[in-house]
């Protein structure tokens, strides 16, 4: 029976766990592989698959198990993001799994912001000088209970003269 491997991510664990799963899998199945790695999966955390809107539903097959995908297991089943730029703020509700460029592409899109002027900004954290990688997966940077994140859209340098 041929395997693939995944990397699991868990909310509130450093680090990434890597499984060898066969490549159609029950839900009840990913489960107890999650467990065996010592995660605790409850009926208050949630598994996506990468950026997977939907989450994996007890009792079905996960979909989009493929070589190399991320698993995350997480307490919010969405993560209220908010952006500021200039004068605006703008919010939108993302699956735990989806990564900081997504957010990005997402806020250039919804803000109309140019092509030009997005390559020269970065999103970073609100009331911090911390500016999380593009792959970062927002259940990262969730802290606490909330299921929220902020950021301010600022230039990645300025230049002063």
């Amino acid at each position: 029976m041929s395997t693939i491997t995944i990397f699991i991510q868990a909310q509130g664990r450093a680090g990434i766990a890597e499984a060898e799963v066969a490549p159609a899998l029950a839900a009840a199945d990913l489960h107890a592989e999650l467990v065996r790695l010592g995660l605790e999966v409850t009926p208050e955390t949630f598994v996506f698959i990468d950026e997977a809107e939907d989450h994996v539903h007890h009792g079905k097959p996960v979909h989009g198990l493929k070589h190399g995908c991320r698993v995350h297991v997480a307490r919010c089943q969405r993560v209220k993001t908010t952006v500021h730029y200039l004068d605006r703020t703008i919010e939108h509700a993302f699956p735990p799994g989806a990564r900081v460029r997504t957010v990005k592409a997402w806020a250039v899109h919804k803000l109309k912001i140019s092509p030009t002027d997005a390559a020269e900004h970065v999103l970073q954290l609100c009331n911090s000088t911390d500016r999380p990688a593009g792959d970062t997966p927002l259940h990262e940077l969730v802290t606490g209970h909330d299921c929220a994140v902020c950021f301010d859209f600022v230039p990645e340098k300025r230049v002063e003269g």
